[in-house]
């Protein structure tokens, strides 16, 4: 059964704690409508098998949830230890301010400056992204120190075109042209200002709440521990079988998390200079259903909630038959007016498939 249901829980307010991003494919504008339905199920708790912005987990730990975040990318992990596993930890302005000339004392010539000079930022930029590098990892606190990291990481979005690292387009920024668009100015405010900005964001984030939350990295399918519910949030292959490869999209903050390990990781092949990796069978539309039928089998003894898109792969109709074959009663909500950022597809439609 499909039920369109597009309204939004009074609650949205507290869930909107959580700062914006420019991360691609964040639930965080539908956490009001994904709220409404998973604080009608029974659960104490509940882990976010594919985590990405932490949108969603941030929401449940709001509802009182004791909340396993995962990310099979280290970055994600790392702004989750500082958004949803701290509950009070902050970065005050002051030592923020001391992070920061460190930070710049401790820029100059590095890897990034050698490595991405023209890629990405300009050699001055880059520079300081070497600074920071050297700086954050030394941080003593660890919910201090991941929220360096999570104002490192937007700050470094924030900057870039279409705010993603799938191509060398620096050119896009630099070039004196007449713009139509107010991109630029976020793209020459300095990395200072933005990381600014962002620790700010990130300290007004941090709440206590009643459930113990904790973030790991690791594959789905090797998470210890039994949960009374899954929300599964996988990469999406449109009908096209073109999946969001978020390694892709994002290896320079994976880059920067592994600064010393970073020279072995990089396929000196690709011209951005992307790290080397395995494809992910999410994004491979041969792999993806066996993939999905691991999961459930996995945990067969959870209620599974499923994001998806209308023209996935697998189908709509594919996935509730994979589910019902273990005797579970699927239904489907649709939410008909999310649309992600930047996507001209506009036949697509957000559905919630709930798995007792």
């Amino acid at each position: 059964m499909t039920t369109s249901t597009n309204a939004e829980t009074p609650a949205e307010t507290t869930f909107a704690l959580l700062p914006p991003t420019r991360y691609q494919g964040s639930k965080r504008r539908i956490c009001g409508w994904l709220g409404l339905h998973l604080s009608a199920l029974h659960f104490t708790t509940v882990l976010d098998a594919f985590g990405g912005t932490g949108s969603v987990s941030y929401m449940l730990k709001h509802l009182g949830k004791c909340v396993t975040y995962n990310d099979a990318l280290a970055a994600n992990r790392e702004m989750a230890t500082g958004l949803i596993e701290n509950g009070r930890t902050v970065l005050s302005t002051s030592a923020t301010s001391n992070l920061l000339r460190r930070i710049t004392s401790a820029a100059g010539l590095g890897f990034i400056s050698e490595t991405f000079r023209g890629i990405y930022f300009t050699d001055e930029e880059n520079d300081w992204l070497d600074g920071a590098c050297r700086v954050i990892p030394k941080m003593g606190d660890r919910f201090q120190r991941a929220i360096a990291w999570y104002a490192l990481f937007q700050s470094a979005i924030s900057k870039r075109p279409y705010n993603l690292f799938h191509r060398a387009n620096l050119n896009l920024r630099i070039a004196d042209v007449e713009r139509s668009f107010g991109n630029k100015v976020t793209w020459d405010r300095s990395f200072d200002e933005h990381f600014r900005h962002f620790v700010k964001q990130a300290n007004g984030a941090v709440q206590p709440t009643c459930g113990t939350c904790v973030a790991s990295c690791c594959d789905v399918t090797d998470i210890v521990g039994e949960f009374d519910l899954v929300y599964l949030d996988p990469p999406y292959i449109n009908d096209k079988g073109t999946g969001v490869d978020y390694f892709g999209f994002y290896h320079f903050l994976e880059g920067m998390l592994d600064y010393e390990g970073w020279p072995a990781r990089v396929d000196w092949s690709s011209k951005h200079r992307r790290l080397i990796g395995e494809k992910c069978r999410w994004t491979n539309k041969r792999r993806v259903a066996v993939a999905f039928e691991e999961v459930f089998e996995r945990f067969r003894d959870s209620r599974l909630v499923i994001s998806y898109r209308s023209d996935g792969i697998p189908s709509i109709e594919e996935l509730v038959a994979m589910l019902r074959r273990q005797n579970r009663r699927p239904l489907v909500y649709r939410h008909d007016r999310y649309r992600y950022a930047l996507s001209k597809n506009k036949r697509s439609s957000e559905i919630l498939i709930v798995a007792e």
